[in-house]
């Protein structure tokens, strides 16, 4: 790897550690905040009420993301402002498409959750939707340049703005409504989109015409991805869902406490991700699969390394990280965290598969799986909450886990030779590594 390669995937790879962290201080701390913030009732909703949401705005992510970044990256200036245009074309269809579907199930949603608020909620969201529309066109356009500060520092406001509200009403023990809680995203966003808009306003060029050609290829790309995005989020909330309809919002909100805590030991993963998409892109064109399946193995090993320490603390100590976290409230949740952890364990080898099928040029593969992995989800956790309760939710998402991941290593044994015993070689070697490269220097110096 020469120079100038190893710079650049150190300065994305630090701003995505950097905008990882960002989110796991902020996010993880509205958390920390609002689950004392609110009573158990109220927190239950809201996690309903972000997990619904969420599936709109991934769909919307998913289908213009990757393909934007992908053609504007490789386009010249002609092309690039086509490009440009058709995405903010296809992104106001988009997020037209969500108001709608948002505005039609509210009430529905309001019913079988037993919240007659909520339906005002899902109305209000609507202009929430438009603003990230706007802040996620801005961040692609920017990181098509394998340019990210822009995005830290939009992200970092985006999510500070929330957090700084929620941390004020806790200290000055000001009971915020969930609406509230609403217009503070929307103004939070709207200050991230002026950030970042300094960063991307010499890049904003608009075409006089929109290209049909453009919006088409743009379509084609990043219709497996929404659909893979949309699949995706669904499959990881709707354990919710159907925790908050067949039991009560209270234990949706009990699961989603089990969730946060895996997410603090994710960030490794969610660092890796952005940049194994394009790196992946890139090598398969020089190098073929055989970089590819080093890219996979190598970077599922560095996470691993990263995450087994974590996992296994967890697993010994649940209920003191339960208690740290969420308080004695959510006694519920202590045996939850014992079965996630098998499930967090599984989720590198199967979050990396995603961004290296894309890279390659084959997101419909990506698409399948991830379809296959919903219509196994739903089925599972209707049948184990029933049977078990809470913890059924886990359990269905472990099975469902560990069938969709056979899948996928069968694909990636087939399409790039990919073998699981060099994913652990590299975890093995990655800490006398870091050692070497880290810790001696230090030690040398001190």
């Amino acid at each position: 790897m020469n120079e100038g390669v190893r710079h650049n995937w150190l300065r994305s790879g630090s701003y995505n550690l950097l905008l990882n962290l960002q989110s796991l201080l902020f996010g993880f701390g509205g958390f920390y905040i609002l689950v004392r913030l609110l009573d158990k009732h109220s927190f239950g909703i809201w996690t309903l009420f972000v997990a619904t949401t969420t599936i709109f705005e991934m769909a919307r992510s998913g289908l213009i993301v990757n393909a934007l970044i992908k053609f504007l990256s490789g386009g010249s200036k002609v092309e690039r402002a086509q490009i440009v245009t058709a995405s903010f074309f296809l992104s106001g269809i988009i997020v037209l498409c969500c108001i709608a579907l948002n505005v039609c199930i509210a009430g529905y949603l309001a019913e079988i959750w037993h919240f007659p608020g909520l339906a005002k909620m899902f109305y209000l969201f609507s202009l929430v939707y438009i603003l990230q529309g706007f802040l996620t066109q801005f961040q692609c356009i920017e990181q098509a340049r394998l340019s990210f500060e822009g995005v830290f520092l939009s992200s970092l406001a985006k999510q500070a703005g929330f957090f700084i509200y929620v941390l004020i009403c806790y200290l000055e023990k000001y009971q915020t409504s969930l609406i509230s809680l609403i217009y503070v995203q929307a103004l939070s966003n709207l200050v991230g989109i002026i950030i970042e808009y300094f960063y991307v306003r010499k890049d904003l060029i608009f075409s006089a015409k929109l290209d049909w050609e453009w919006v088409r290829k743009l379509f084609n790309f990043g219709k497996y991805v929404f659909g893979t995005s949309v699949s995706g989020v669904l499959s990881t909330t709707v354990n919710q869902m159907m925790l908050g309809a067949l039991l009560s919002p209270d234990a949706a909100g009990a699961f989603n406490v089990s969730s946060k805590i895996i997410n603090l030991i994710d960030v490794p993963t969610n660092a890796l991700g952005p940049i194994v998409f394009p790196q992946s892109a890139k090598r398969f064109e020089l190098q073929g699969n055989d970089a590819v399946k080093y890219l996979y193995e190598k970077s599922v090993g560095t996470i691993l390394a990263l995450l087994i320490p974590c996992l296994l603390f967890l697993l010994i100590f649940p209920g003191f990280v339960v208690h740290i976290i969420a308080g004695y409230k959510y006694q519920e949740t202590i045996p939850i965290v014992r079965v996630i952890v098998l499930c967090a364990l599984i989720n590198p080898f199967m979050r990396i598969f995603g961004p290296v099928v894309d890279s390659v040029g084959k997101p419909r593969i990506n698409f399948v799986i991830v379809v296959i992995f919903t219509i196994i989800n739903l089925p599972l956790n209707y049948i184990f909450i029933k049977w078990l309760g809470i913890i059924g939710a886990v359990y269905a998402t472990l099975v469902a886990d560990i069938i969709i991941f056979s899948v996928m290593y069968i694909i990636l044994k087939k399409e790039f030779k990919v073998n699981l015993r060099n994913t652990l070689i590299y975890a093995a070697r990655f800490y006398p590594e870091f050692v070497s490269a880290y810790i001696k220097p230090i030690v040398k110096k001190a």
